[in-house]
C-alpha cells in the first residue's frame, strides 16, 4: 500500500522527522512511502542533518514508485528560500501546496492513506483565507462537516468535542447533539479503523468535580448527562460524566477504549503528558485514513537535528493498520455470513 506524506511547514521539523523515520528500512517492509515536495527541499535537509546513507527515489509519475526506496513526488521544482525556524508566509504556502497534492492523490486513488507533517495555521492562507487546522481543512475538502480529532497512543484514545476555539466559548459551543454526534463518529471509527467492536466510552464533565451536582456549573446536568443518556438509549456503552482530575489521576482512563473531552486542552494536556513521544493525531469521520504526529512545527529546534521522529513513525504505522482494519471491516459488514462465522469462532 502507498502512504502519502505531506511535508508540512518547510521551515519546521517536518522534513527532518520524515527523513529520520523513512531512514528506518523496516517501514519499507510495511508500505511504500510517497512524499510530496521537491528534490531541493529534501537535499537541503539531508545535508543539514548530515545524513549520508539515505536518498529518495524522485518521481513525476505513478508508475515509477520503487518498493525498495522511499519516493518523493516532485510537487514543485522552483528555487525557494528555506530558513529553518522562520515563521514566514512562504513556509505556509508550500505546506499547503504539498497538502493539496496529497489530497488530490488520495482522491485519484494513487495513494491509500495520508500522513501530514506539522503546519503553522498562522502562515497558511487557504481558498477561504483562514486555515483552522488539518482536521477542519480535510473535512471541507472531503465534504464532511464534523470530522473528529482523535488523539491515539498505546495508553488512550481521546477526542475533544470542541476544537480550536477560545476557552470562553466552550460552554456555548457544546450541546447534546454535538456531544452525541462526535461520540458516535468516534465509536464508528473505533469499530472500522481500530477493530474495537463494542467500545467502552467515558465522557468527561466540563466543570471542576463535574459540576458537583450543579454547585459549580449546570452543563453536566443540562447538556452532558442528557447526551450520555441518549447514547445509552442507542445501545452504546457510554459512562459519565466524570471529573477530569480524578479520572486521569486515578488511572481510570485505562479502563476505556475511548474518552470524550469537552475542550481542546482537557484532552490534549493529559494525552501529551503521557504520550508526547509516540502519540498520533487521527482524523475520524473522513472517507480516507489520515494521521499526523502529535507535535507542532517546533521552529525553536528546526534544522538542528534535535527533533525526534517516533511520533511520525507511529503515524505511518497507525495509518497502515487503520487502512487494513477499515478494509477488513468493509468486507465483514458486506457479508453477513462472515459476521455469523466470527461470532461462532468467539
Amino acid at each position: 500500500m502507498k502512504v502519502g506524506i505531506s511535508v508540512g511547514d518547510i521551515n519546521g521539523i517536518g522534513m527532518e522527522v520524515i527523513i529520520k523515520a523513512l531512514s528506518d528500512a523496516r517501514i519499507l517492509q510495511t508500505c511504500a512511502p510517497v512524499v510530496f515536495g521537491s528534490p531541493k527541499l529534501a537535499s537541503f535537509y539531508r545535508k543539514q542533518l548530515n545524513i549520508q546513507d539515505f536518498s529518495f527515489n524522485f518521481i513525476k509519475g505513478w508508475d515509477s514508485i520503487n518498493q525498495k526506496q522511499p519516493s518523493l513526488y516532485v510537487t514543485w521544482e522552483e528555487e525557494i528560500n528555506i530558513e529553518p525556524g522562520a515563521d514566514v508566509p512562504l513556509g505556509g504556502a508550500y505546506a499547503l501546496r504539498s497538502l493539496d497534492a496529497g489530497i488530490q492523490a488520495l482522491i485519484d486513488g494513487h495513494i491509500d492513506v495520508l500522513v501530514t507533517a506539522p503546519v503553522n495555521k498562522h502562515n497558511i492562507k487557504s481558498e477561504t483565507g483562514i486555515f483552522r487546522g488539518h482536521t477542519e481543512y480535510l473535512g471541507e475538502k472531503f465534504g464532511k462537516s464534523n470530522p473528529v480529532m482523535m488523539m491515539v497512543s498505546d495508553s488512550m484514545r481521546i477526542v475533544p468535542v470542541t476544537g480550536h476555539i477560545a476557552l470562553s466559548e466552550v460552554s456555548g459551543k457544546i450541546s447534546i447533539d454535538q456531544i452525541t454526534e462526535k461520540t458516535i463518529i468516534a465509536i464508528q471509527s473505533l469499530q472500522q479503523d481500530f477493530s474495537v467492536r463494542k467500545p467502552r466510552v467515558a465522557i468527561l464533565g466540563l466543570n471542576p468535580h463535574a459540576g458537583d451536582e450543579g454547585l459549580l456549573g449546570k452543563e453536566e446536568q443540562t447538556i452532558i448527562k442528557p447526551a450520555v443518556d441518549r447514547l445509552k438509549e442507542q445501545g452504546h456503552l457510554v459512562f459519565g460524566p466524570f471529573p477530569s482530575d480524578g479520572f486521569f489521576g486515578s488511572g481510570a482512563f485505562s479502563k476505556y477504549d475511548l474518552i470524550v473531552a469537552m475542550y481542546h486542552d482537557q484532552a490534549l494536556i493529559p494525552f501529551k503528558t503521557l504520550s508526547f513521544s509516540n502519540g498520533v493525531n487521527f482524523t475520524a469521520g473522513l472517507p480516507y485514513v489520515r494521521t499526523s504526529p502529535d507535535h507542532g512545527v517546533a521552529y525553536d529546534i528546526a534544522g538542528q537535528n534535535k527533533a525526534g521522529e517516533e511520533s511520525f513513525r507511529q503515524s505511518v504505522y497507525l495509518a497502515v493498520d487503520a487502512f487494513k482494519s477499515r478494509k477488513q471491516y468493509k468486507e465483514i459488514t458486506s457479508n453477513p455470513l462472515k459476521i455469523t462465522q466470527q461470532k461462532r469462532e468467539r
